[in-house]
């Protein structure tokens, strides 16, 4: 599902721009901004996501097990809550992942080797923007992870005026608005790893055009540090 929006929605991205300042030179070169905080891009093939539904199954454990109409709902800040351990950590990790976690959070006090299953039931439909120099600019409806590049093949591609080595993604974290700054050129080539989008994240194709404003909105918006996963071509 798609509507029309026109480049006006980058005003309007930037009419939330918080006034911490932070240094841009060299932004467009990054590859995933977890190398803002010197930390390694991860790498993943099966995420899941925020909203998603998630089984949880603790083998012959019935009251810990989460399946069907009760299939646990991962909240908007990536977590969710089990008996006996609270809240965990889901959006950004494999089904494996968080397996292993509810299996060692469950070992260190209740159970004796659990046997731990978790699956996604059902990957939450979300919205991302796309808009600047692309050739059908608007907001699409998606379904499981959806990677920078994903998002702007559903846009048609980038126009011949589009600055590919500033590729932008606005994204608000706990009611601030951020920006991370990519090199789809180099994401395309193979050589740099393509970051996993979130619902609302508004994707913003540089031209020379906008450069000026967007160098405006890179400097007034603190980066996002490490809150971007990476798929790998």
């Amino acid at each position: 599902m798609m509507r029309k929006v026109s480049i006006a929605l980058f005003a309007t991205v930037l009419a939330g721009c918080a006034s911490t300042p932070r240094e841009t030179a060299g932004i467009s070169t990054m590859t995933a901004l977890a190398i803002a905080n010197d930390a390694p891009a991860q790498v993943v093939n099966n995420q899941i996501g925020v909203l998603d539904l998630v089984n949880v199954i603790v083998f012959q454990v019935p009251d810990l097990t989460f399946v069907g109409e009760n299939a646990i709902r991962v909240d908007v800040s990536g977590k969710i809550e089990m008996p006996l351990i609270g809240s965990l950590q889901a959006a950004g990790r494999t089904p494996s992942e968080l397996g292993a976690d509810i299996r060692t959070r469950l070992a260190s006090r209740y159970l004796q080797n659990p046997q731990v299953t978790v699956r996604v039931a059902e990957a939450a439909n979300q919205k991302i923007t796309v808009d600047g120099a692309v050739t059908e600019p608007g907001v699409y409806e998606t379904k499981g992870q959806t990677t920078l590049l994903q998002a702007v093949a559903m846009a048609k591609g980038a126009t011949n005026v589009a600055d590919l080595e500033s590729v932008a993604v606005f994204r608000t974290v706990d009611g601030q608005r951020m920006v991370a700054v990519f090199d789809m050129a180099a994401i395309r080539a193979g050589s740099a790893l393509d970051p996993v989008l979130q619902g609302d994240d508004v994707v913003i194709v540089d031209t020379s055009r906008l450069s000026v404003a967007m160098r405006d909105a890179l400097v007034a918006l603190p980066a996002l540090g490490g809150l971007f996963y990476a798929f790998r071509n």
